[in-house]
């Protein structure tokens, strides 16, 4: 039965258990007043009883007023003088370790304490007034045994009441923590996709713009080109600073977006301009890779082409090279440091990303940053080396 299809039924339960405690109760107070009991004590009890049932479904919505009232009644029960027996042993009075475990669940664990000794108390009163009442041809251990029971019982209801609570308060913890991680791995989810497709697209714009205001010869048109790249600039800073408020991305990928090498010749070509020049080469005989290896190569060359492409001056040379070996995959794109290197703006987070693809594939990334250009490499293990 599910949780839903539990809090279904418990109504119906509850109204159950109520009719069958005081048909059985008023049942036991019929009886009574054949036994010689007055009919003010007959009222009183039915009374007390009432106020049983009152205060088991106040319990739910105001503990601490429904225990009250419980509690007032358990008092009623037991000091009323009744023929016989105590009228504290009444069905309805299951009602008060209902609300003893109610209230545990809804209050602070402190503030159960109190009503646990205020239930311990009630037990002392009643075998107190039961020892006074109780027949000289009754053994007085008796009322111990019976007051141990009743120990048994309430401190039994408060512990199981709090093991059920701490259960449910581990189980929304838990399920607090799943979402939050869920929301993060969405986040980081959203944030590698807009910086490896978004953000090398508007670079990759930006760049092939650049290089037709160099080669066009009318003043006008290279002016209003350098306008739009510089407002394609300011808009992938714009995009950067939106990626820094959706966290680190650190966050192992889940679920990536099945990349093929197959692509890098188009991904290559499209970044290729007149004072941009992207080459690849691809040597060795390919391997079978897993998929992240596959992403992570893929995303290497694109943040590599990226990087080049804005921080530095055209025109630029960048090398594209896959180096197959049974082991491995060696991904590497190298520049030749441009014409100058642009001025650095804020550091972003691309390499991080990259870094932590590689490593999520089993790989090592390293970055050699010389005078005369720098280069990004990645190796990733084969199927074969893994």
């Amino acid at each position: 039965m599910t949780a839903s299809q539990r809090r279904s039924t418990w109504p119906a339960t509850t109204v159950v258990a109520h009719a069958v405690l005081g048909l059985l109760t008023v049942i036991i107070l019929v009886g009574a007043r054949y036994l010689g009991a007055n009919l003010w004590q007959l009222l009183v009890v039915a009374g007390a009883a009432v106020l049983l049932h009152v205060g088991a479904v106040m319990v739910n919505r105001r503990p601490w007023v429904g225990y009250t009232i419980g509690a007032l009644a358990m008092l009623v029960l037991v000091t009323m003088p009744f023929p016989g027996w105590s009228p504290g042993m009444l069905p309805s009075a299951a009602c008060f370790p209902y609300m003893l475990w109610r209230l545990t669940g809804l209050v602070p664990v402190r503030s159960s304490l109190v009503a646990l000794a205020v239930a311990l108390l009630g037990i002392v009163l009643n075998e107190v007034v039961a020892w006074d009442r109780l027949p000289s041809d009754i053994a007085g251990w008796t009322r111990l045994i019976e007051g141990g029971l009743l120990v048994l019982v309430v401190v039994g209801v408060w512990l199981a009441a709090l093991l059920v609570r701490r259960r449910r308060e581990a189980s929304r913890r838990a399920e607090s923590v799943r979402l939050a991680e869920a929301v993060a791995d969405e986040r980081a989810s959203i944030r590698r996709d807009l910086h490896d497709v978004i953000a090398h697209t508007v670079t990759v714009m930006v760049a092939r713009i650049e290089a037709a205001a160099v080669t066009t010869a009318d003043p006008a048109t290279r002016r209003e080109l350098g306008d739009i790249a510089e407002a394609g600039r300011d808009a992938h800073q714009g995009l950067r600073a939106m990626l820094a408020t959706l966290g680190p991305a650190t966050v192992p990928p889940r679920g990536e977006v099945p990349i093929s090498l197959d692509a890098l010749p188009d991904l290559v070509a499209s970044a290729a301009s007149p004072l941009h020049a992207v080459t690849f080469a691809e040597v060795g005989e390919r391997r079978p890779l897993s998929l992240s290896a596959e992403v992570a190569a893929v995303r290497t060359v694109q943040e590599g082409i990226t990087n080049a492409l804005r921080h530095l001056e055209p025109p630029v040379e960048v090398t594209v090279h896959l180096r197959w070996t049974p082991a491995e995959l060696v991904v590497e794109v190298r520049d030749d440091g441009g014409k100058a290197r642009r001025e650095a703006g804020s550091h972003g987070t691309g390499l991080l990303g990259i870094e932590e693809r590689v490593r999520t594939a089993g790989g090592t990334l390293s970055i050699d940053d010389g005078h005369d250009g720098w280069a990004l490499r990645a190796r990733l293990p084969t199927k074969e080396g893994a």
